[in-house]
């Protein structure tokens, strides 16, 4: 018989003081990505301390606890992220971080500590035969952690049948755990471009070739991808977030770079985005008489959530919070995660949860100088991945999952 959830939350709740203050020592020490040396050590104190087979190191500064009970053959993977980002703090907090300049501005200092929480539950309380795997992966913020961690031979060394992750979500009720099936985080792409023209003075423009011009022409062109290329049913952004060129008004530069960010929810759109911003640009660029370079980063892959997997997490938010503490078809976000690629390795679900509204604390976004994360959501999210464990690795599947 499927056991009280309430329980979970209860011990997540006698134990909260314990993970308040692990919380709060990781916000003072916040590290950059591939730098969270600090971070990994006392993750993989904590996790051995419990019992833990514990690998220090995959994905350069990643860390795995491995708990295998009984003869269990499946196997559960949870991650969480790490690494902060370079944001100088403002909050003010009297936990605030103590490295200029660095901060946990994205909450992953709480996703550690949740998955901590779990970790704790699991090894004390767990009641499971198989093996969870808890992975803390470096580098999350652009660098290319969960990469990494593949490329270490994550699953090859830990083998998953799913894998599960969560991030907190400002703008959204405090608690409130947010599920998706599919297609649920838009890919990332950085595209830097430089035109290539001929210098000359401003006063004598017909003996250059501007390349300000021909990236004036370019920004505008590039935005009918989305308005007249892409399927107005279908989701895609190409921003110009960057154009530097040029450092004096009568002086005509030889070259023009800009930067762009491109997001789309399908792998097709996301290939045909990249097969007309190059097509344009090199029409664009001819037009002008200037050469273009493209370097083409595919950053973050689009994360897609798996139905049985989405079915059966969505069953046990329910379970643990009731209908109100549930959203159970949440809306896509056009917002990326390394994340995907796990999930492009392995079944699983992404999961968020709510981080205050209005004027509550933890309403402020992500990658700002204000946010912190939601201490709150320590025992919730804790509870949620305990609960997910057992009863993942119990074989269960919720009605949901099986009329699916």
């Amino acid at each position: 018989m499927p056991t009280d959830p309430q329980k979970y939350l209860a011990f997540m709740k006698q134990h909260a003081d314990e993970f308040l203050a692990v919380r709060h020592t990781i916000h003072q020490n916040p590290e950059l990505g591939f730098e969270e040396f600090g971070t990994s050590e006392l993750v993989a104190k904590k996790l051995a301390s419990w019992g833990y087979e514990v690998e220090r190191g995959i994905g350069d500064t990643g860390v795995v606890g491995r708990l295998q009970r009984g003869d269990g053959s499946r196997s559960i993977g949870l991650r969480a992220d790490m690494d902060a980002l370079p944001i100088l703090e403002g909050t003010g907090l009297p936990y605030a971080s103590n490295k200029p300049g660095v901060m946990h501005a994205c909450g992953h200092d709480g996703h550690t500590t949740m998955l901590l929480g779990a970790a704790k539950y699991l090894a004390e309380e767990g009641n499971f035969s198989g093996t969870v795997n808890l992975i803390f992966q470096p580098a999350e913020e652009g660098r290319g952690g969960a990469l990494k961690m593949l490329e270490h031979g994550l699953f090859e060394k830990y083998p998953c049948d799913a894998v599960f992750g969560m991030h907190n979500l400002p703008g959204y009720p405090q608690g409130k755990l947010m599920f998706r099936d599919g297609p649920t985080m838009a890919s990332a792409d950085k595209v830097v471009i430089t035109l290539t023209g001929v210098a000359g003075h401003g006063a004598m423009p017909h003996q250059s070739v501007d390349p300000i011009v021909a990236a004036a022409s370019l920004v505008m062109a590039l935005q009918t991808i989305v308005s007249r290329n892409v399927d107005p049913q279908s989701m895609a952004i190409v921003t110009v977030g960057m154009l530097n060129a040029g450092q004096a008004n009568n002086i005509i530069p030889d070259k023009a770079v800009m930067e762009l960010t491109v997001r789309t929810l399908d792998r097709d759109v996301r290939n045909q985005v990249e097969k007309r911003i190059r097509a344009i640009t090199a029409a664009q660029a001819e037009s002008f008489g200037c050469e273009a370079h493209i370097v083409y980063d595919r950053a973050f892959a689009v994360l897609v959530n798996t139905p049985d997997e989405t079915a059966l997490a969505r069953s046990l938010g329910r379970e643990l919070l009731g209908e109100q503490g549930i959203d159970p078809a949440f809306v896509a976000q056009t917002a990326s995660e390394d994340f995907s690629y796990m999930l492009e390795k392995r079944p699983g679900n992404y999961c968020y949860i709510g981080n205050g509204v209005g004027q509550e604390h933890g309403s402020c976004n992500v990658h700002n100088p204000g946010y912190d994360f939601n201490d709150a959501n320590l025992p919730i999210g804790s509870a949620y991945f305990a609960l997910l464990a057992e009863r993942f690795l119990a074989g269960s599947k919720s009605s949901e999952a099986v009329a699916a």
